[in-house]
């Protein structure tokens, strides 16, 4: 088995978009057409803070992170975030979440953020374990408003 994280790229629109759909899925929401469509306008858009990377697996793409970075008022340097981790479940086991997370600490470092911090369901215990591995929870707690798009 040969595996590798690299870059998200245009010729990877139909795995990504499959590895979306299901991501979508686990998480039991449903997003109009047009914000998948954007979504990945902005991970191929060298200038969108969005970046994403993917696990590959004997060619196969199975997994991804999508992310982005901003600027902080409790440190100097921007913070990373982590929006979305998902694997294949055919692939899972395989420690790909690992090798994504890993890959997105390096990234981090390297590219002089001060923090990189992600958020999941309290629920996901596979991937609270994976998480808790790295660090414990830091005990937040998140409130969200949404507003519809203007008509």
């Amino acid at each position: 088995m040969t595996s590798l994280v690299r870059d998200l790229a245009p010729q990877d629109e139909a795995a990504w978009r499959t590895l979306w759909s299901d991501y979508l899925a686990f998480y039991d929401v449903s997003l109009p057409a047009s914000v998948t469509a954007r979504t990945w306008a902005r991970l191929n858009d060298p200038l969108s803070p969005l970046g994403g990377r993917v696990a590959v697996v004997d060619g196969r793409v199975l997994g991804f992170a999508l992310h982005h970075h901003h600027l902080s008022t409790w440190a100097e340097g921007a913070d990373g975030y982590l929006e979305d981790l998902f694997v294949s479940s055919d692939a899972r086991g395989l420690g790909l979440g690992r090798m994504l997370l890993d890959d997105l600490v390096s990234l981090a470092r390297a590219r002089g953020w001060s923090r990189l911090y992600w958020m999941t369901d309290e629920g996901n215990t596979r991937a609270r374990t994976l998480y808790d591995s790295y660090t414990p929870s830091d005990g937040h707690v998140r409130y969200r408003l949404q507003f519809e798009a203007d008509q």
